[in-house]
């Protein structure tokens, strides 16, 4: 007696419409209410209304005491970075010297133990000197340091109780760069923009002012491309051409 369908709906060599939706395989869509959505008026920093709003070259705008702080801040974690990165290069450079002199002091005593002994000494070239001084197995020192960790390590199994690699400093960026669009960003290429609000309508707070485009007087919102002249600093609404009170451009 053949099975039902409905039991064994799912035994294709191939996925069908309804299994790859419940699976949520591919390129998942979702339409974004409008509260995802940040408002064109609204800092991108503190996603508030912007308070003497500046836009950098792209059109990404902020409160002027946020982006201040936010280059500011940069500017001293810079600092930090090469700093750190000079210590680093400071203590490769003794390292690399400290093994030098070792390196030295193992070939003169190479040198003087095959002139002066009963018997040629074997010189391995390729061998590297410990700094530790771990000479074997049955050393006093590789005895001591099993001793003290054993001591120390009891569950040498746990992460936290692994050897850390080395944290290496690359050489770090010396420009300060937009929070929003990551490009080089710098104070003087910041310009100011001024909005014209809609004096039609009183607003009862900060929050429900409205602005307008200063040529057409049409209410700006986020479904409308908008522009501003870095030499002016207006905002207005761009059309098949920047429409602006002295005319187009």
């Amino acid at each position: 007696m053949p099975q039902r369908h409905s039991k064994n709906n799912n035994d294709l060599a191939f996925f069908t419409y309804d299994e790859k939706r419940k699976l949520g395989y591919g390129t998942q869509k979702e339409r974004l209410g409008k509260d995802s959505i940040k408002p064109f008026d609204a800092c991108c920093l503190c996603l508030k209304p912007f308070i003497d709003p500046m836009s950098c070259q792209k059109g990404h705008v902020f409160c002027k005491e946020c982006i201040l702080e936010c280059l500011l801040a940069q500017k001293k974690d810079i600092q930090r970075k090469l700093a750190a990165h000079a210590a680093q290069q400071k203590q490769e450079e003794e390292e690399e010297e400290e093994r030098l002199i070792l390196e030295k002091a193992r070939e003169l005593d190479a040198f003087d133990q095959q002139n002066h002994g009963a018997l040629p000494q074997y010189n391995d070239k390729n061998h590297s000197r410990d700094k530790n001084g771990f000479h074997g197995a049955n050393s006093v020192k590789v005895t001591s340091f099993e001793e003290e960790a054993l001591r120390t390590m009891k569950a040498f199994w746990l992460p936290s109780a692994t050897p850390e690699a080395p944290i290496k400093v690359d050489t770090p960026s010396t420009s300060t760069v937009c929070p929003e669009g990551k490009e080089k960003l710098k104070l003087k290429i910041l310009f100011p923009i001024y909005f014209t609000e809609d004096e039609s309508e009183q607003k009862k707070s900060n929050l429900d002012k409205t602005y307008i485009c200063p040529s057409c007087k049409v209410t700006l919102t986020n479904t409308l491309s908008l522009v501003a002249r870095e030499e002016f600093g207006y905002f207005g609404k761009r059309r098949d051409r920047v429409c602006w009170p002295w005319g187009s451009s």
